[in-house]
């Protein structure tokens, strides 16, 4: 007896877990301000190493302590982060010239974060995780460890893991073979207030003065 219910527990936190990984794939949030890929990015820390590319390996920078990037609306913070860029003669999918450019960002800290404005008047999206990878070719961000999303005016997002697109608004999470539970809140659309009564119009005085 005991065996057929773990059985149905155990099936029944996988289907939990099912539903929340298809329902967090819907695309409930704005996607990330395109325009600041176009903006200059800024990067300070206390500690740079830095890795110099060329036509057979790609360039990096190594930064340490007080981490901060900054690309138009966007900006970032940790204790360490790893920079990736393209390596000399590198083309896009659309063959225009990328040598030097970020490839990839791997952001770590207690808790890393990141925060950019959204297209067609979004909002804020704000992350925290223990880490934060992101591909600048495909626009997908891999958030890992204590992940909190909120996006500014929909709602609210926790979790273990995360997978979200900044081109679309995807957000992916949940694994069917974990029992890390996925929490979520959502915010109710803001309604108009109702329109107000016309005032009512004072009745006309009769010739003789009488209402």
């Amino acid at each position: 007896m005991s065996n057929r219910r773990s059985n149905r527990n155990n099936a029944a936190s996988k289907s939990a877990a099912l539903l929340c990984a298809t329902f967090c794939a819907l695309p409930i949030t704005a996607s990330a301000l395109s325009t600041d890929r176009q903006q200059t990015m800024k990067v300070t820390s206390a500690y740079s190493k830095l890795t110099q590319g060329n036509a057979k390996a790609a360039g990096s920078a190594y930064l340490k302590g007080n981490v901060r990037i900054e690309q138009g609306s966007m900006k970032a913070t940790g204790a360490e982060a790893t920079l990736h860029q393209h390596p000399d003669g590198a083309r896009n999918a659309r063959g225009e010239d990328v040598s030097g450019d970020i490839q990839r960002i791997v952001l770590v800290g207690s808790p890393a974060h990141i925060e950019q404005l959204q297209d067609n008047g979004g909002g804020l999206m704000t992350a925290d995780a223990a880490k934060i990878d992101y591909d600048a070719d495909t626009g997908i961000a891999v958030l890992t460890g204590g992940v909190k999303v909120v996006q500014q005016g929909r709602g609210t997002f926790n979790g273990e893991h995360m997978t979200y697109n900044t081109n679309t608004g995807e957000m992916e999470s949940g694994n069917t073979a974990s029992n890390q539970p996925i929490t979520m809140t959502f915010e109710p659309k803001k309604k108009a207030p109702p329109a107000k009564p016309a005032d009512a119009q004072p009745k006309k005085a009769d010739a003789d003065g009488t209402p």
